[in-house]
């Protein structure tokens, strides 16, 4: 074997990559003073880019496939050392694989509370957690603008700021939807898609897009939520005094049921100890005969209500009818004066009252003179 033939077989003649992890996302092929041998064979496998850098400059990318390194395949990089067609020596030049498939259940979530206005509750914080997809779309702009020289590229490098910059987006579109908190659940999948597209034109910068974003969860503060579920309890309140009415007189339509009969025993014995009672009362009799019942007492009297006047943005009260009376008489209080008393919907003219009547009354006529 010549001298030439074994300084040839030093040289690597096969660059290739298999993955045998589940998160890296670049790999540079180490070789001793990167030295590749001029005619080797690279082999790209599908979900895979290679990318040649020489002298820290951006050469060739090579997609999916089987290539043979001359210069007719290596077009940027046979520019850049300046080859003659009839150049056969080993060439100096950094290999790069690059995956292209989608790195797929990555999380995010907010990390402080996002405040909102909302159109029921006010003010309002919330939470929201949930996954993306991250995939290489621009194998030499990723390299470029985030790699660097990094020889093993993972994404637990880049999640972190993804995952800021997804906050950041949700945090922009969720405050600009005018969703209301109680529907938003029903939205996920409209808010993930807004969301995705307003995080696309930044990340696009690193050569990576984002082909799936999901919202899985969004929460209220626990007191918020607290809230919520006592004022779905008050609304159940008129539901289960329905369902008890219901329930009682479906006891009483059914003697045989046990229910029925412990309410006819209770209203049987309340019978007969009215009977009791009466019969006992009938029986006792004074030396006259019967002795006579107990006089009915008279009814309450009625409740008088007391008004409040409201004139020039001020309210005065509470008077009695009696009062407003002698104010309708001297003038101070008018069938268009506001007046409001407890029980009435809101302020109301006092013709428009009971009070009408005080402007009813005519004066008697003046004396003769």
């Amino acid at each position: 074997m010549g001298i030439l033939d074994f300084l040839t077989g030093e040289f690597i003649d096969v660059i290739h990559w298999t993955d045998d992890t589940r998160d890296t996302m670049v790999w540079r092929f180490d070789r001793e003073d990167h030295e590749i041998k001029y005619g080797a064979k690279l082999t790209v496998r599908e979900s895979q880019a290679a990318v040649f850098v020489h002298e820290g400059q951006l050469a060739d990318v090579f997609m999916p496939g089987l290539y043979m390194l001359e210069t007719n395949n290596m077009p940027i990089l046979t520019t850049l050392q300046h080859w003659d067609h009839g150049f056969r020596s080993p060439f100096k030049s950094e290999v790069y694989f690059v995956s292209t498939r989608r790195f797929t259940n990555l999380k995010w979530g907010t990390k402080n509370p996002i405040m909102i206005r909302d159109p029921e509750f006010g003010p309002t914080r919330l939470r929201a957690y949930g996954t993306y997809t991250v995939k290489i779309t621009d194998p030499g702009k990723f390299l470029v603008e985030i790699v660097g020289t990094d020889g093993e590229f993972t994404m637990d490098e880049i999640s972190f700021q993804v995952r800021n910059i997804i906050v950041q987006e949700f945090s922009r579109v969720i405050s600009s939807s005018a969703i209301p908190v109680l529907d938003m659940a029903a939205n996920t999948k409209d808010l993930g898609k807004l969301v995705a597209e307003a995080i696309s034109e930044t990340i696009a910068a690193y050569g990576i897009e984002l082909p799936e974003l999901y919202i899985e969860n969004i929460s209220l503060p626990p007191a918020v939520e607290k809230a919520l579920d006592e004022r779905t309890s008050r609304g159940l309140v008129g539901s289960l005094d329905d369902h008890f009415r219901y329930k009682t007189a479906e006891a009483m339509g059914h003697p045989g049921s046990a229910a029925g009969q412990a309410m006819g025993m209770g209203m049987g014995a309340g019978m007969g100890m009215g009977a009791g009672m009466g019969m006992a009362m009938g029986g006792m009799a004074g030396p006259w005969g019967q002795a006579p019942a107990a006089p009915t007492p008279p009814p309450p009297p009625p409740v008088e209500h007391v008004w409040h006047v409201a004139a020039d943005g001020q309210t005065s009260g509470p008077y009695s009818k009696a009062d407003l009376g002698q104010m309708a008489a001297k003038g101070s209080l008018g069938r268009e004066s506001w007046v409001w008393t407890p029980g009435q919907d809101g302020w109301k003219h006092a013709e428009d009252t009971e009070l009408a009547e005080l402007f009813t009354v005519a004066p008697p006529p003046p004396p003769e003179g």
